[in-house]
């Protein structure tokens, strides 16, 4: 049996080829894109874990300030409760040393009236005290007078002030006649046996800067009392500080 020659021609379907090659790009076309993800990853791997530590030290930040506005705040509240009660107990304290100044002059006034002090006997200017009067030039002036009570004999006279200041730049002294009342010319008049207090009105001068007050206390048939405070000491009603004093003797 003769052999066949092989055949000439070989049919072969047309896209095995192109087939084979697709897969293959596919194929490689997959793995590029695993690394490309896994490169993707690991980058941003490497941004994420700077940004959450970021976070982290943000919030940790966040947090201290919070507890420094509030320690701030407690400062502050605590320096407010102290300066009220530094007001108040400044308050208190002013008080009581008014109170107790008022205490003091009660203390020598009694003291006087009773003869607890027995260096100085006689008729004596207790007190002195100067008030204005609103919207005007005029003074209400307070004299309290006293004499011991062991002499329990009546004193009477009368009391004028005098007014010493600036007027320009010259040193001047305003007289009673021209301060006081017409009708009390004369000065302010008293008559008591253990203590009076003597009220008038002085009126100044616009132009008239008053420094000193000079009283004078005339009974009748005895030895004048004349005292020197000055216009700051009256106003407050305290003339233990008075420049000189002269009181009369038995």
């Amino acid at each position: 049996m003769a052999s066949r020659s092989p055949p000439r021609f070989v049919v072969r379907r047309h896209d095995d080829v192109s087939h084979r090659w697709r897969w293959l790009w596919w194929g490689l076309a997959w793995l590029a894109s695993l690394l490309l993800l896994g490169l993707g990853l690991g980058t941003l791997g490497g941004r994420v874990a700077p940004i959450i530590g970021d976070h982290r030290q943000q919030r940790a930040l966040l947090g201290q300030i919070d507890d420094l506005k509030q320690q701030v705040a407690n400062l502050q509240r605590a320096a407010q409760v102290n300066e009220i009660a530094t007001r108040a107990l400044r308050g208190t304290l002013a008080q009581r040393e008014e109170e107790l100044s008022g205490l003091r002059a009660d203390l020598g006034f009694y003291s006087r009236l009773v003869g607890g002090d027995a260096q100085r006997q006689g008729l004596k200017l207790q007190e002195v005290k100067l008030q204005p009067i609103t919207h005007s030039r005029g003074w209400n002036l307070l004299l309290s007078l006293t004499q011991t009570a062991k002499r329990g004999e009546e004193i009477h006279g009368d009391a004028t002030v005098s007014v010493e200041g600036l007027r320009g730049n010259k040193v001047v002294a305003l007289d009673w006649p021209a301060l006081g009342d017409a009708a009390q010319k004369d000065g302010l008049p008293f008559r008591f046996t253990y203590f009076q207090q003597l009220q008038g009105t002085i009126v100044l001068p616009a132009d008239f800067r008053p420094t000193r007050l000079r009283i004078l206390v005339q009974p009748a048939g005895g030895a004048p009392v004349s005292r020197a405070v000055t216009w700051a000491t009256a106003l407050s009603g305290n003339i233990t500080t008075a420049e000189g004093h002269h009181d009369a003797q038995p």
